[in-house]
């Protein structure tokens, strides 16, 4: 097999992986602006090469995070990464540790000085991280062991819930500093995003969402959607939250899934018909949802939902030369300014990868394009 071509073969792993995985991005509230959104501007955290975006974490104009990989194909250089945008440029944060962390997929933040990132580490174990724009130190809960997966993550003051998987079932993981405490889910399968009391995911053949009540985490009835997943949950309050993910009916064969819950029941959103895989969401706390992801039949433009009031039309972003297809992972709203962020990757014709950030604020109906 040629270097091309392995390299074409392991793109469609990472695709396959990608559609089955997903981290929480951080929500915020603000009133909705009376203007319509556009499409604002394409950059890139400049990453090493074959390099991807998994999570963004905003938390003001020049407060922004991202996290990462980079060498995506090389097992000896392949490293996580996390970057912060001080509202100019994007800069590397390092991590203070002798092991290098994988593939980061989660960010989180109980304020600006302490920010949490979750994915996996070289020597077996998942990679929890905590620090601030001085740096992050690797935190080693002694509740996690190895094989143990983690790809989701949420931060309050003096508490972080970590979810992901353990063998076949859902973990659930709690604590913070040297009290951590993990708990399996009764139901087979894996969890990959948590939010206000609400983590998401799947249990092989259909949705999984379980819920925080009277202490401990309990799976909550669901519509029955076979082949249903779920990998991103923005919770506006105990009333409101709205879960993203897909339908698997086959090699190639995927729609789009969200379910929102209005505080007794989960219920399936109509979105627009179409093969769009469904990664990130987030909102602005009053009811308006950005999802982000990928859109086959338009491969080459950076793809969004955005619903309201149970209303949702398609956002999509231009095209650039050389890409072949862009994917946005993840998104983040941020509060005051009514900008969202999405990051992700682009591939193109050669099968490179490159991280890509894509931003959008309101104009004015008179703005020009």
């Amino acid at each position: 097999m040629t270097r091309r071509s392995q390299r074409r073969a392991l793109s469609l792993i990472l695709a396959t992986f990608v559609a089955w995985t997903q981290v929480t991005p951080a929500a915020h509230a603000d009133p909705r602006p009376t203007q319509i959104e556009a499409w604002q501007q394409s950059t890139s955290v400049r990453l090493q090469a074959d390099g991807s975006l998994s999570d963004v974490l905003a938390i003001s104009p020049s407060d922004v995070w991202a996290v990462g990989q980079q060498e995506i194909w090389d097992v000896w250089k392949n490293r996580g990464t996390i970057r912060h945008w001080n509202g100019s440029r994007w800069a590397e944060v390092g991590i203070r540790d002798n092991t290098a962390a994988g593939n980061l997929r989660g960010l989180a933040a109980a304020s600006p000085s302490d920010v949490w990132a979750v994915g996996d580490g070289h020597d077996g174990l998942p990679y929890l991280a905590h620090g601030d724009t001085a740096g992050f130190d690797r935190v080693r809960p002694p509740a996690l062991r190895a094989g143990d997966w983690l790809g989701g993550i949420d931060a309050k003051s003096g508490k972080v819930v970590a979810v992901g998987s353990r063998e076949r079932n859902g973990l659930i993981l709690t604590g913070q500093g040297n009290s951590w405490t993990a708990q399996e889910t009764k139901e087979k399968g894996a969890l990959y995003a948590v939010s206000g009391g609400f983590a998401v995911g799947d249990t092989g053949t259909e949705p999984l969402i379980v819920h925080l009540s009277g202490g401990s985490w309990k799976s909550m009835p669901l519509p029955d959607i076979p082949g249903g997943y779920l990998r991103d949950v923005q919770v506006d309050s105990s009333k409101r939250a709205l879960a993203v993910g897909g339908v698997y009916r086959g090699p190639g064969d995927i729609s789009p899934l969200a379910l929102a819950w209005n505080g007794k029941r989960w219920r399936e959103l109509r979105l627009p018909r179409s093969e769009a895989r469904l990664y990130g969401v987030t909102g602005d706390g009053k009811g308006r949802y950005w999802m982000t992801g990928y859109d086959p039949a338009r491969a080459a433009e950076p793809f969004m939902l955005r619903c309201e009031k149970a209303a949702c039309e398609t956002i999509r972003g231009g095209t650039q030369k050389g890409r072949s297809s862009v994917r946005l992972q993840a998104v983040a709203y941020l509060a005051g300014k009514s900008t969202v962020w999405a990051v992700g990757h682009a591939v193109d014709t050669r099968d490179r990868y490159t991280d890509v950030v894509e931003s959008f604020a309101p104009r004015t109906t008179t703005s020009k394009s």
